[in-house]
C-alpha cells in the first residue's frame, strides 16, 4: 500500500482551521434620552431717547413717537404683555408732570399680539398697557410663529402744554417691561 505524501498537509490543515474561526470583534449599542425644556421668553429694545415736539402754536400739545422692538415665545396656555411706567417724572420741577396726567400715548401697528386700545395715560405708579401677547405666540421662524424678527409696536405720545409750565427743557424716563408665560 502506498502512502500519500502529506508533506505540507499540516500547513493546509492549519489554514483551513484558521479560515473556519470567525474574526474576532464585537458590536454594542447604547441609548440616551435627551430632554430640552423650552421656556416662555421675552426681550425688548427701545431707542435711547425720543423727542417730543410741537407745531409752534401757543399751548399746542407736544407729540412724538417711538418703536418698541420685541421677541417673545408664550406657552399654549399662557400669554404675555408689554407695559410701560414713567420711572422718573419730568424734571426739573415747574414743567409737565406725568403724575399729574400730562402724558398720554396710543399704540399701533403691532406685528405680533394686540396693541393697546385707545388713549392711555402714562403713570408714575402703575404699569400701563402697550401690548398683549396671546397663547402660543412666537417671534420669527414662520409656520405658527410670526414671520417678523424682531416684532414691533409703535407708540405715539402726547404731552399737554399748559401756560402754567415754566420755560425750559424737561425730560422723563420710561421703563418698558415684557412678560411671557
Amino acid at each position: 500500500m502506498k502512502r500519500a505524501n502529506l508533506g505540507g498537509s499540516k500547513s493546509w490543515l492549519c489554514l483551513l482551521t484558521l479560515a473556519m474561526i470567525p474574526a474576532s470583534g464585537s458590536t454594542g449599542t447604547g441609548s440616551q434620552s435627551l430632554t430640552a425644556t423650552i421656556n416662555p421668553v421675552g426681550s425688548l429694545t427701545v431707542p435711547a431717547s425720543a423727542n417730543l415736539t410741537t407745531v409752534g402754536t401757543t399751548f399746542h400739545p407736544f407729540t412724538g413717537s417711538l418703536t418698541v422692538s420685541y421677541k417673545a415665545r408664550t406657552t399654549p396656555v399662557g400669554g404675555g404683555s408689554i407695559t410701560v411706567n414713567v420711572s422718573s417724572d419730568f424734571s426739573p420741577s415747574g414743567g409737565p408732570s406725568a403724575a399729574g396726567g400730562a402724558l398720554a400715548y396710543t399704540c399701533s401697528a403691532a406685528t405680533l399680539g394686540t396693541a393697546c386700545s385707545g388713549s392711555q395715560t402714562a403713570s408714575t405708579t402703575v404699569q400701563t398697557p402697550v401690548l398683549t401677547l396671546p397663547a402660543s405666540a412666537c417671534t420669527g421662524g414662520g409656520g405658527a410663529c410670526s414671520s417678523q424678527n424682531p416684532n414691533s409696536v409703535n407708540l405715539s405720545f402726547t404731552l399737554t402744554d399748559s401756560p402754567a409750565y415754566a420755560t425750559g427743557t424737561y425730560s422723563a424716563r420710561l421703563t418698558f417691561t415684557i412678560s411671557a408665560t
